[in-house]
């Protein structure tokens, strides 16, 4: 089944806590108040393997981190537990926000390269497939893993038996 990530319709008729999501999202009007950069919730839950711990993830792009990192700030800061900062990750001008909306932990990514190029989005794309070729065994797998505290591309990496960097050998995982 091919899902139209970039739009977050499907969280609305998914699973109970998608449609939580969703109703999140909505109700804050957070993708609107992004507007402009590209935002896709990218990870766990269009994946439908959250955890308790898991948080919202949002992939943005954006050209000057700065100017985004003001948005997000004149929209969220108030919000409780409003951390932000600006890092380089693998050489990309980065800018991660995190916050607390409803009782979901969301998180704002934003890098200078469109987000279909960023590791999320990619990484989910391919964790989609592999969970329908391999089944919803395999998926309460990585959600069991996962509950043991390891973290979404490791288990991958794990259950699938990939060696090295977990983020970089999960991209080549055919």
């Amino acid at each position: 089944m091919d899902l139209d990530f970039t739009a977050i319709a499907y969280l609305k008729t998914g699973s109970a806590v998608q449609q939580q999501v969703y109703h999140t999202l909505t109700t804050h009007n957070v993708l609107e108040c992004l507007e402009g950069y590209s935002p896709v919730v990218v990870g766990t839950f269009p994946l439908d393997i959250a955890i308790e711990t898991s948080d919202i993830d949002i992939a943005c792009h954006c050209m000057d981190i700065e100017v985004f990192q003001a948005k997000v700030q004149a929209h969220f800061k108030n919000c409780s537990g409003f951390t932000d900062l600006i890092f380089s990750l693998r050489t990309e001008q980065t800018y991660v926000a995190n916050f607390i909306l409803d009782y979901f932990q969301i998180e704002i990514f934003a890098q200078t390269i469109p987000v279909t190029e960023q590791y999320g989005y990619r990484h989910m794309l391919i964790e989609h497939a592999i969970l329908l070729e391999h089944g919803p065994e395999f998926k309460a797998q990585v959600i069991e893993h996962k509950r043991a505290g390891l973290k979404t591309e490791p288990t991958f990496a794990k259950l699938l038996g990939l060696t090295g960097d977990p983020y970089e050998s999960l991209l080549t995982y055919k």
